[in-house]
């Protein structure tokens, strides 16, 4: 399927690694330009080669901290000088897993995964509006409709309701918003929280692998890259009947019927 991204403009944020790395893989490879951002400057120039070198797509690496304003002004002024302007956001930088944030952090990861990620979309919407095209996806996670962390729960759950008021504000104009709920996805941040929560629970991480597999649908952990195809398609104009939604893109846990 042709996901008519070849020569649009997609920015990705926490773009260096895990599901933001797999995104912007999977952007390039349609033929998307990329900025790959990162808080490390040198990490985020590092990555954006190896894509160039992947795709032969136009692949930049931006530093920037989402949580700070200024930072954020600079980075979009990066990519209107690199590439005229921003089609796609893809906001997905965030501090830490939720399984091991405590509630005293609250504050901090609101800066950085809600503030920050209406930060980059003022940033960019005005551009998408005034073209009249744009697609913004904010990735959240399965924590907003679990217990088990406050600040988890309170940081995804306010991306989702960020999404929707954005989505109503912006759709008009032909910018879609949604925001995007991977479950346990084979990424190295959280395999090293698996390694974490076997050594506090004394066994191995092999047997809490088993059971998450027992727990989702399809037997197994989801792939980075399988994330980032869901993704893919969200950036594309063929995803124009979903402005406002979730999307969960976890293999299907198992029980829970959300309707």
């Amino acid at each position: 399927m042709d996901l008519q991204l070849k020569d649009r403009r997609a920015v990705v944020t926490g773009g260096t690694r895990g599901i933001g790395f797999a995104v912007a893989r999977a952007l390039a490879t349609e033929g998307a330009s990329v900025a790959l951002v990162s808080r490390s400057a040198s990490h985020a120039e590092a990555q954006a080669a190896v894509l160039r070198e992947e795709t032969g797509a136009e692949v930049i690496g931006v530093a920037a901290d989402t949580g700070d304003d200024a930072a954020v002004t600079a980075m979009a002024r990066t990519v209107q000088e690199r590439f005229g302007g921003a089609d796609i956001l893809v906001n997905n930088a965030a501090m830490t897993n939720p399984g091991y944030i405590s509630d005293d952090d609250l504050e901090a990861e609101i800066n950085v995964k809600v503030r920050g990620y209406l930060r980059c979309a003022r940033a960019f919407a005005p551009g998408m509006t005034e073209r009249g095209w744009g697609r913004i996806i904010n990735i959240s996670g399965l924590a907003a409709r679990m217990t088990g962390s406050v600040t988890g729960s309170v940081r995804n759950a306010a991306v989702v309701a960020m999404s929707k008021n954005l989505a109503d504000e912006l759709g008009p104009s032909g910018v879609n918003v949604v925001s995007v709920q991977p479950g346990g996805t084979r990424t190295e941040t959280f395999l090293a929280t698996l390694d974490r929560q076997a050594e506090a629970r004394g066994c191995s991480r092999a047997e809490l692998e088993r059971q998450w597999a027992e727990s989702v649908a399809i037997g197994r952990f989801v792939e980075p890259h399988e994330v980032a195809s869901v993704v893919a398609f969200l950036a594309s104009p063929l995803s124009v009947a979903l402005n406002g939604d979730t999307i969960i893109p976890s293999g299907g846990y198992k029980g829970a019927i959300y309707y």
